[in-house]
């Protein structure tokens, strides 16, 4: 029985995670201080949420798998880091652990991070519960790899600090791959920058076909008078109060996978968007000019 951030910190032991920064507050302080306690991992606290993120660049491009955390609001003190490590890409690993605080419980601002994810053009995973948690740390690491992009796991204070039962595994090894030296790819002057731009507009492509046939996205039938969208914690919400409903659980909530989006709306009667605190998915459906 692990809360969330418990079982983050266990993801980065599961997953091969060698270097943990971050930088505390609530709803996250909790995953590093967890971290902390395996032996594997370097565990950093920053002076800063920027400062966290460049630690956690400085270990990616040793070609290391690393993981940094933060509330929502330090995204927006590392943004400038977050895009253009975006615009790089990243030789090991490296998943951003962001938590959002809807309700303003312990924030000072209510943001919604998949609008980071959206700007930064790098994929946002969206756990539902701690044994989601753990996994999609697991899971952000294989696609930050697969894709050489930093990839975002969007928590938020229900999902951080509720507890749930957590299959553990044990931990798998990594090699870490060293620094290369590329000037090209790293360097970015305008002259040099434009070409990875291209890269950039390649990799999100390839990522709006990944996400049709990913399985974190999930679709469960059930009677097609109603149908809902959602993703994270107002899965469970929304499960609670009808679970007689259709649902399309988005666990990659950016980028969203249109097809079966519009393949899920062709099928239901009436059609519900269900999400936490922006209209983001909303706004991504009107823009299909499917809602």
């Amino acid at each position: 029985l692990l809360a969330g951030n418990e079982a983050f910190a266990r993801g980065a032991y599961e997953a091969g995670v060698v270097l943990a920064a971050a930088y505390p507050g609530t709803p996250s302080s909790e995953i590093l201080l967890n971290v902390a306690g395996y032996k594997e991992i370097i565990a950093d606290w920053a002076a800063n949420e920027k400062t966290a993120f460049e630690i956690g660049i400085g270990a990616a491009m040793a070609g290391a798998r690393t993981m940094v955390s933060m509330k929502q609001p330090g995204v927006s003190v590392c943004l400038d880091a977050l895009l253009n490590w975006s615009h790089t890409g990243t030789p090991g690993g490296f998943a951003l652990v962001a938590c959002d605080d809807p309700g303003q419980h312990s924030s000072q601002t209510e943001d919604d991070t998949r609008m980071y994810a959206k700007l930064a053009r790098v994929p946002c995973l969206d756990p539902s519960d701690s044994m989601e948690a753990k996994e999609y740390v697991g899971e952000a690491l294989a696609l930050s790899e697969k894709f050489d992009t930093p990839v975002i796991v969007k928590s938020t204070t229900r999902v951080s600090h509720s507890k749930t039962i957590v299959d553990l595994y044990p931990r798998k090894e990594y090699p870490i791959k060293g620094f290369e030296r590329n000037p090209n790819k790293y360097v970015v002057v305008p002259g040099r920058a434009i070409l990875r731009e291209t890269e950039v507009i390649k990799r999100l492509a390839a990522l709006k076909e990944y996400v049709e046939t990913s399985p974190l996205n999930q679709v469960e039938w059930n009677s097609k008078e109603v149908g809902i969208i959602t993703s994270g914690i107002a899965y469970y919400h929304a499960k609670r109060v009808i679970p007689e409903a259709s649902y399309l659980k988005l666990g990659i909530s950016f980028p969203v996978p249109e097809k079966m989006i519009k393949n899920f709306a062709s099928k239901v009667k009436k059609l519900v968007v269900i999400e936490e605190t922006r209209p983001f998915f909303e706004e991504e459906l009107k823009i299909m000019g499917i809602y």
